[in-house]
């Protein structure tokens, strides 16, 4: 029986994230790809910075963005976050698919500026909050529907890249 990370890479099933895994790349990460249908049809993508509150991703973005306008049509999006980038150890990744809200009021605004600047500029979140807050600003609020897939490479002899680890190693990776 072929061992995964040992003898090949086919059946990734048993790398899921676990919830601990999960949460700590959702805390550390703070950019992932939104992915959309565009008019045409075709999917498309941008990579955005976000924050995961509330169990929803948040977002922002101005109104002429090609992704804020295709949500209209249709607000089905997948998210994929992966720990490229972080302190993370090994490679970790997480697809959702979800369905996106847009808001426009000052209220939501007023709650979600705040956290953002403080998480993506933690140093002078004021002059950031300046800089978002604008007319033709939204804020975009994604409820995950699914986890599409998830992978967690350290759940596997030698990271997935089959480091240190022989053909023929006993099962425990040695």
């Amino acid at each position: 029986m072929a061992r995964t990370g040992i003898d090949n890479l086919e059946d990734l099933k048993p790398l899921k994230l676990d919830a601990e895994a999960r949460a700590r790349l959702l805390a550390t990460q703070t950019e992932c790809t939104f992915i959309f249908a565009a008019a045409s049809g075709w999917p498309r993508g941008v990579i955005m910075s976000f924050m995961h509150e509330k169990d929803s991703f948040w977002f922002t973005a101005t109104t002429d963005r090609a992704h804020v306008s295709s949500l209209a049509g249709d607000p089905r999006v997948s998210l994929v976050i992966s720990s490229a980038g972080t302190e993370t150890t090994g490679r970790q990744m997480l697809a959702i698919r979800g369905v996106a809200l847009v808001y426009k009021d000052r209220e939501t605004k007023d709650w979600f500026f705040p956290k953002f600047a403080q998480r993506l500029a933690p140093k002078d979140p004021a002059s950031f909050i300046r800089l978002l807050d604008s007319e033709h600003r939204v804020v975009i609020e994604v409820r995950q529907v699914a986890v599409s897939a998830s992978h967690d490479s350290r759940k596997m002899p030698g990271d997935g890249r089959g480091l240190g680890v022989k053909p023929g190693a006993a099962a425990s990776g040695q």
